[in-house]
């Protein structure tokens, strides 16, 4: 009976039969009345609007439709705050507790191939590679199973000014993971036997970085741009040094340059920060943070850019490479969203995309309808104190010359004409990408602990949607007359390049005589 299956349901409300009609009626103006509840706290939505919100919820799961999800302004506002702690030895820690029941650890330091010298480059990569082979405490077999019983990642990379261990794990293992990092950074043994075989796989690495022209092409734009300071050299050094670096210089490098102020670890998913900061002390709270007299490395002095060109000249190559860029700002430098800004509207394109003729960007439009180039990117390459914003091409060697006047063209175009529907568009584009590059817990790392070591914060989503949000027109044509307009360029080109412009006329071509 109706009455029986009443009570059936209420002595046991837990069990897996068939709910009736009425107290089905019952449960669902609960739930919903404490779903009304929690929204209208999250939102703040007034009680006036209280049965508009609940009919839209009914109607909402009577149709089956999920109900809507926070706004995006609200969502950036809720994001996960970073908590950030400083040892006593001067080592940071920060974490963005995100719940989640994995997380990526890491170390940060702030040390790359800027703080080389013509004996040294290329040590820090060097070091980078033999951090994996061996410890005080374990083997390089017991490191790799460890790392492989865990079911985690161990990775590293070197850049010109930061050099980055990180792991990615279970949140569970964090402490394990953490200590295998730690154990890697000051316990390394490096045996001569492992030097010998590393120096042969970095050499081996030269040989196929050589092989990939985007590479070759950037390290040229990099040499020219930055001649004659640490910038100006390779990550990997040249093969000379590669040959001869040992163990002494190993040791060194690390007793000069790691120390506890240049450190960031950084933890992102399920890491609650006070259980890091206690790992973090257990296992980084030794190091030194002082120098010897002896010892005290002289600060890299700020990079000079030159406007220069370079040439590399292989016509048995199918395409040309070519990379032209001026000078741009540091991280901290309010400038900077801008140039991104500008940077977006340039945007990138190749012949594998549909888009080219119907595109946002005059620069793709145009390669797309007159076939210029098989593809171009720009790119906005930022350092502590200066940076390098243009755009790198790939076209074949009988259009080089009009695909040049068509990017001199666009730049000119925004020193003097851009226009604030072109502007927004960018300033979207540029917000999803933000956004985009933010979706996992290793992004989200690799996001903190390298504001940390450029901004000595975490920028908030917030904030950086804010200051995209004051950039309009005139901030565009302003930004890109100050770093654009009337600049000696730095190019970098590879291949078959005997049509690219001779140098004056590019420089010539970087401002306009109009009345």
């Amino acid at each position: 009976s109706q009455k029986s299956c009443s009570r059936r349901e209420k002595n046991y409300p837990s069990s897996g039969g068939r709910l009736c009609s009425k107290n089905w009626e019952i449960y669902l103006k609960i739930f919903l009345k404490m779903a009304f509840r929690v929204a209208r706290m999250v939102l703040q939505t007034p009680k006036k609007s209280a049965t508009s919100v609940f009919a839209q919820a009914r109607k909402s799961l009577h149709s089956g439709r999920p109900l809507s999800a926070l706004s995006y302004k609200s969502a950036l506002l809720n994001a996960p705050p970073t908590r950030v702690t400083t040892l006593d030895n001067g080592v940071r820690v920060a974490t963005e507790d995100t719940g989640a029941p994995t997380a990526t650890v890491g170390v940060w330091i702030d040390a790359g191939s800027r703080y080389e010298n013509e004996a040294n480059n290329g040590v820090a990569h060097f070091l980078e590679h033999m951090a994996f082979k061996g410890t005080n405490k374990r083997t390089q077999q017991q490191l790799e199973l460890e790392i492989e019983n865990m079911g985690a990642h161990l990775n590293a990379y070197t850049s010109r000014e930061q050099t980055v261990y990180y792991a990615k794990c279970l949140s569970k293992d964090v402490g394990q993971a953490l200590e295998i990092l730690s154990d890697i950074l000051t316990n390394s043994k490096f045996e001569e036997a492992q030097i010998e075989r590393e120096r042969g796989v970095i050499l081996r690495e030269m040989q196929e970085v050589e092989q990939n022209l985007q590479e070759v092409v950037f390290d040229h734009l990099h040499a020219t741009a930055y001649q004659g300071t640490p910038l100006g050299r390779t990550i990997l050094g040249p093969t000379e040094n590669i040959k001869k670096i040992g163990r002494a210089d190993l040791t060194e490098y690390i007793n000069t340059h790691y120390k506890g102020p240049r450190f960031v670890i950084a933890g992102s998913g399920g890491v609650p920060h006070d259980q890091l900061v206690k790992l973090a002390n257990d296992h980084f709270g030794k190091m030194g943070f002082k120098y010897d007299k002896s010892e005290i490395p002289d600060l890299p002095a700020p990079c000079r850019y030159t406007g220069s060109e370079i040439k590399v000249r292989e016509d048995s190559l199918p395409l040309a490479h070519v990379a032209m860029a001026v000078e741009g700002c540091g991280w901290k430098d309010p400038d900077n969203i801008p140039l991104m800004v500008a940077n977006t509207i340039i945007g990138s394109w190749d012949r594998t995309m549909a888009s080219g003729s119907n595109s946002g960007s005059f620069l793709a439009e145009a390669a797309g309808k007159l076939g210029l180039a098989h593809g171009f990117q720009a790119f906005h390459t930022c350092y502590k104190d200066t940076g390098l914003w243009g755009v790198y091409f790939v076209c074949d060697p009988l259009t080089i010359e009009d695909f040049v006047f068509n990017l001199q063209s666009e730049w000119m175009r925004l020193c003097s004409n851009v226009t604030e529907s072109e502007v927004d568009r960018a300033k979207n584009l540029l917000r999803t990408n933000m956004l985009l590059q933010l979706d996992g817990t290793t992004p989200i790392c690799e996001d903190i602990g390298r504001h940390l070591l450029c901004y000595d914060r975490r920028i908030p989503i917030s904030e950086l949607e804010a200051r995209i949000n004051a950039v309009d027109a005139s901030t565009i044509r302003d930004v890109c007359t100050h770093y654009v307009y009337d600049r000696c360029p730095a190019v970098a080109s590879v291949g078959p390049v005997e049509q690219l412009p001779d140098y004056n006329r590019l420089r010539s071509s970087m401002y306009w005589v109009r009345l």
